[in-house]
């Protein structure tokens, strides 16, 4: 019997150790915003190559002139695809095969990690299955990204408590942000950076100053930003301060962030008689219990500065938004 009761034991701390080592993973890796492509290197020189660098690589429309793309990519074969290379946090595997097929699974090699992988056929098959799935793909990235940044944020926080008090919002803030500017319920906060800084501002607005549903809010939203950065937004002389580019009308769509409907648009600022100007993120986020939306935009300010990343911090800064009881 003892035996038989000292086997049993045995057999049991073997499995949990051989569980527990299937279950190790080790952390994910890579700079934000970069995506590893595991394929053949002649089908990423050919068409089918074209094809993902065209979604992959694309430039970033609101960052006029400077032509920074959506994800810095590395391309390796699958023979290389082993050890520290597959511990990259956003990985796509493509090859043929002799079905077409198309999944994405949360952290195989490493955690966090999104792994896309499409096969197909034919090239004519991949490159009908990048044209139909890639929009997953890359929200799916983008996705993960902005969890890898909110956990970073999370080691150095901002401790202020005024916005939170003044608007009852609260934000995954990084601790070099710092408010610049409040008055009554506005709050304006910028960040150094490079040849310049990447800012936030915060207010609020009654619920019916954006006009009603399915409509062209493109006018509304010029209007309010121009407004606001005629009162709050002076630029270095008399009547210089940020308006909305009239050169490019900013594009706009309804989103959720969490629980709350938004209008999420994207376009240039600039400074009204003045050459300076760069991208911005606005979101009119719904605050359903106080009958208010309260607009939180990013915004950057740093001439010759590569601004994807900063815009991409900005957004995620303003996506982490709670509003308070």
């Amino acid at each position: 019997m003892k035996k038989c009761i000292l086997a049993l034991l045995i057999c049991s701390l073997l499995g949990s150790c051989k569980q527990q080592k299937k279950q190790y993973l080790p952390d994910s890796v890579g700079s934000i915003n970069s995506v590893t492509i595991v394929m053949d290197p002649q089908l990423w020189g050919g068409v089918v190559g074209d094809s993902l660098r065209q979604y992959f690589a694309s430039p970033i429309e609101e960052i006029a002139g400077a032509r920074e793309p959506l994800f810095d990519i590395q391309q390796i074969p699958e023979d290389v695809f082993q050890g520290m290379t597959r511990a990259g946090r956003n990985i796509l595997v493509v090859s043929t095969d002799t079905k077409n097929r198309f999944h994405i699974k949360d952290s195989l090699y490493a955690k966090p990690q999104k792994v896309a992988f499409l096969t197909g056929q034919t090239t004519d098959d991949l490159i009908r299955g990048i044209q139909q799935y890639a929009p997953i793909i890359i929200l799916s990235f983008k996705e993960n990204e902005m969890k890898e940044l909110q956990n970073r944020f999370k080691h150095t926080l901002n401790k202020t408590k005024s916005i939170e008090e003044r608007l009852r919002v609260s934000l995954t803030l990084p601790s070099v942000y710092n408010i610049v500017k409040q008055e009554n319920n506005f709050f304006w906060l910028e960040r150094k950076v490079k040849n310049g800084t990447a800012d936030i501002l915060l207010y609020e607005m009654p619920k019916s100053a954006i006009g009603t549903a399915n409509k062209d809010y493109t006018k509304e939203i010029i209007q309010m930003r121009d407004s606001i950065g005629q009162r709050y937004i002076p630029g270095p002389e008399e009547g210089m301060y940020m308006i909305t580019s009239p050169a490019f009308a900013p594009t706009y769509k309804k989103i959720q962030i969490g629980p709350y409907p938004a209008i999420e648009s994207k376009g240039l600022w600039e400074v009204k008689n003045f050459i300076l100007g760069g991208p911005f993120s606005n979101y009119i986020i719904e605050d359903p219990k106080r009958n208010r939306c309260v607009v939180i935009e990013g915004f950057i300010a740093a001439p010759g500065t590569s601004k994807r990343d900063l815009l991409f911090e900005l957004e995620t800064i303003i996506k982490s938004v709670k509003f308070l009881d």
